[in-house]
């Protein structure tokens, strides 16, 4: 072994006692200086989470769990919550081998076939810790968040066919994907294609058309990659965003629920499952779900607390207070982890609400409706803060009280923040049939795409300057991040030949600061929740 084994810090996963007893004994006489053990997935995760370790040891499967260790390892991957420095290695038995080997083409380090001996653990961990140090820089770079540094080394090694040329590309191609970079991302995943075909480098080609809004090349490139290989669950996660994005909430949900089958224990995916569940209506479905992920994984940054809101609103709805409560109760234990959270805030103004309503304290209730309201002005008041203000405002007006106030309040949310079809349909989800305000978000829509499509005739008229002072003005009285986008577009294409130019790139930018990056999160880096993110591109100028 290496010079730093002494130092290294190492964690045994693996429900079976005397397997943990003998891979602790292997690694001390390895010279690995400190070894720690658990037998449970969540605990595995929540460590994992707060603390760094060297090496991790993990079982594929275990007895009292439907997560597996490559559960475990995607959702940490995933998420970014295992550094690239740590050496993950799959402990594996003969009948789940396939499925191990093909994980190793892309995220795990090493992997061990039970039974397995000393020496064999000695040769993987050797050989996977001398291909961290060889690939040092590019870890550091993405460590100090020097992403383009860190892109370029992998991109460079990848060029010169270098020493693990194919690992630093997968790794490249996710940074160029961060970046924005897109069309080098596709370039170096079909490269990578053509050199060695591999699902993930598939997938990464539609993961770069989704993100430069080419949705129908991306369901092509998916509908093929399922096709040969139906056990791949992040093609069908993918699939399901395309789905999403296009508007069609229930085949996104059975595609999700393909993945969700396909990886019983991933936590993101029974979020997933669960919140768009609820959204398609199946609330018996989505409590399933929603609950199993609360007892796998409550304490975990991978937990999602949008889901405990969820939960709460069925509860609120079946009069389980009993269910309500321990919702309620839970968030409030993540408040006092995190007091400064405006997100946890709102969430807990809808729970308060509710509460109120299950006491039969309607002007209590109301109170707490328009001071969740106030917060609708917030740059950062998104499409999950406008679909629980939603929520709250029906559940206040099934109540028998007239509620004149709640039409116009519903009726900013949807000017600002029915972008496309698919956040169209996720608000008229909340109205929970009630005819009138659905009604009104989809006219909201109609109207956002009026103002778009007639922004886009001014343009081809060669009248850019009025197409960029439409969208700006519209885009200042609603809010919509859509046509703050377009506003930007057009202007850029456009330049040079529209009169102060500057003046109108000021007042779009003041736009987008305040009511378009506050809500991005974006698609590089995703909140880790059930809730898809449903921000479509604007329409390419013209």
């Amino acid at each position: 072994m290496d010079q730093h084994i002494q130092t290294a810090s190492a964690l045994i996963i693996d429900s079976n006692a005397t397997s943990r007893s003998l891979m602790s004994a292997q690694l001390r006489d390895l010279g690995v200086g400190t070894v720690k053990q658990t037998p449970r997935v969540k605990d595995a995760r929540v460590m994992l989470e707060n603390q760094t370790f060297d090496i991790v040891l993990c079982d594929y499967h275990f007895d009292s769990s439907d997560t597996s260790g490559q559960d475990l390892l995607d959702e940490l991957r995933r998420e970014g919550l295992l550094p690239h420095s740590t050496v993950f290695v799959m402990v594996t038995s003969e009948a789940t081998y396939a499925k191990v080997a093909e994980a190793a083409e892309a995220a795990l380090d090493a992997y061990l076939i039970k039974p397995y001996t000393s020496a064999n653990l000695a040769e993987r961990l050797s050989s996977a810790r001398q291909r961290k140090r060889t690939l040092k820089d590019i870890f550091e770079a993405i460590e100090t968040q020097d992403f383009e540094t860190a892109a370029n080394l992998c991109m460079a090694r990848f060029e010169a066919k270098g020493k693990y040329w194919l690992y630093a590309a997968r790794i490249g191609a996710e940074l160029l994907l961060r970046l924005k970079r897109f069309d080098d991302a596709k370039t170096l995943y079909e490269a990578i294609i053509a050199a060695k075909t591999v699902p993930w480098a598939r997938l990464g080609v539609a993961r770069t058309e989704v993100a430069t809004g080419n949705l129908q090349a991306a369901r092509r490139t998916l509908e093929n990659l399922i096709g040969d290989l139906p056990d791949y669950a992040d093609s069908h996660d993918l699939m399901g965003h395309v789905q999403m994005e296009q508007g069609d909430l229930q085949q996104a949900l059975k595609t999700y629920q393909t993945a969700a089958t396909l990886t019983p224990g991933c936590l993101l995916r029974l979020q997933r499952c669960g919140s768009l569940g609820f959204y398609a209506g199946q609330r018996q479905e989505a409590m399933r779900m929603l609950e199993r992920a609360m007892s796998q994984g409550l304490r975990s940054k991978l937990f999602d607390m949008l889901s405990l809101v969820l939960v709460g609103l069925m509860r609120f709805d079946e009069k389980d207070y009993k269910g309500f409560k321990y919702a309620h109760d839970a968030l409030s234990a993540a408040m006092e982890r995190a007091p400064g959270s405006i997100r946890l805030q709102r969430f807990d103004l809808v729970f308060r609400g509710l509460a109120f309503l299950l006491e039969r304290r309607v002007g209590q209730a109301l109170v707490v409706a328009r001071e969740f309201t106030e917060h609708a002005d917030a740059g950062s008041f998104d499409l999950e803060c406008a679909s629980l203000l939603t929520a709250l405002w029906i559940r206040l007006s099934s109540q028998e009280v007239e509620l004149e106030e709640m039409m116009p309040v519903l009726r900013q949310q949807g000017l600002r923040h029915c972008t496309s079809k698919a956040s169209t349909e996720i608000l008229v989800a909340m109205t929970e049939g009630h005819l009138g305000a659905a009604q009104q978000f989809r006219e909201c829509q109609q109207q956002i795409f009026s103002v778009a499509e007639t922004a886009m005739r001014h343009s081809m008229r060669g009248s850019a300057t009025v197409a960029v002072e439409l969208l700006i003005q519209q885009g200042e009285i609603s809010r919509n991040a859509k046509l703050i986008d377009m506003a930007g577009l057009v202007l850029k294409r456009h330049a040079e030949k529209i009169g102060e130019a500057d003046v109108l790139a000021r007042r779009i930018e003041a736009l987008h600061q305040r009511y378009v990056k506050p809500m991005a999160g974006g698609p590089a880096k995703p909140r880790a929740t059930g809730s898809v993110a449903l921000r479509t591109a604007a329409p390419q100028p013209t």
